[in-house]
């Protein structure tokens, strides 16, 4: 599998690529080709032109949850598919794979709306939706990992604002909040976004789903910033035991969580216009 950054906070030291708070991946496996996460504008557009890259061409596009900076760039995403569409009324747009919550409105402080600016109206006028809480496989290797289960307590930071359900305002503890696992030759590959159910919960749903135990790689946003010390710590001694390979923690992870981590596995600096081949 290769996997494009298209998205990240940062850019790769001496290539020349667009950087914003905000996440987006370009996956290619074989014959299959996923999105996942879709940036905060259309700068991942952008950068995936430098790479020759079309993602409206995909055969996916995975969210991996229902805020701005995964979602932001989804209306010029969408336009470019109706553009696509207008030229050739054959052509075909990404499948959208995402949980149902993805959609709901979200606020904080009771109005400022952090949500998914696209409806999913919208979205299904140009793609076909797939609504799962549970896996969904892309292909033998690559499977979205549906709602994640919270097993580890430190990981329970409370909720983002709330969704604006149509029985009113709930407490937003982002059920919707996945990823995608690679089963590689040399162990899993955990790809997240924001890691609001907590990386450690992530990493053990993933295992349980694809059967493998050994994992090679995490890359994605931990959401750790500022995190509390127990949180922090029970974070780097699970993936001490993991005994990765290398660790590809970015995004939503601060400087010093970041330094804490790379005492537990092999730290790989991440920014837009980095290519890795597993």
């Amino acid at each position: 599998m290769k996997l494009t950054v298209l998205m990240d906070n940062s850019t790769i030291i001496d290539r020349y690529f667009l950087a914003e708070p905000a996440v987006s991946y370009f996956l290619e496996d074989g014959n299959t080709t996923v999105l996942f996460d879709a940036g905060y504008s259309d700068a991942f557009m952008f950068n995936a032109a430098k790479f020759g890259i079309d993602p409206t061409m995909a055969d996916y596009l995975a969210i991996s949850h229902g805020h701005i900076d995964h979602t932001g760039g989804l209306e010029p995403f969408l336009r470019r598919c109706m553009e696509r569409r207008f030229e050739d009324r054959d052509a075909r747009c990404p499948k959208m794979v995402a949980h149902p919550e993805a959609f709901v409105p979200k606020e904080i402080d009771g109005k400022l709306a952090i949500g998914m600016f696209v409806s999913r109206e919208a979205c299904a006028t140009n793609m076909e939706i797939i609504e799962s809480r549970a896996p969904y496989w892309f292909n033998d290797r690559l499977v979205f990992l549906g709602e994640i289960e919270r097993k580890f307590d430190f990981e329970r930071p409370g909720p983002i604002g709330v969704r604006k359900e149509s029985e009113g305002d709930i407490p937003d503890e982002l059920p919707d909040d996945t990823a995608l696992a690679y089963k590689s030759e040399k162990g899993l590959v955990v790809i997240t976004g924001c890691s609001h159910a907590g990386i450690c919960n992530i990493v053990e749903q993933a295992k349980g789903i694809t059967g493998v135990d050994q994992v090679y790689d995490i890359i994605g946003g931990f959401h750790l910033l500022d995190p509390p010390k127990e949180q922090l710590e029970g974070t780097a001694e699970y993936l001490v035991s993991l005994n990765l390979s290398v660790l590809s923690a970015c995004h939503c992870t601060d400087f010093p969580s970041r330094v804490r981590l790379s005492r537990a596995a092999p730290m790989r600096e991440i920014g837009s216009g980095l290519q890795i081949e597993y």
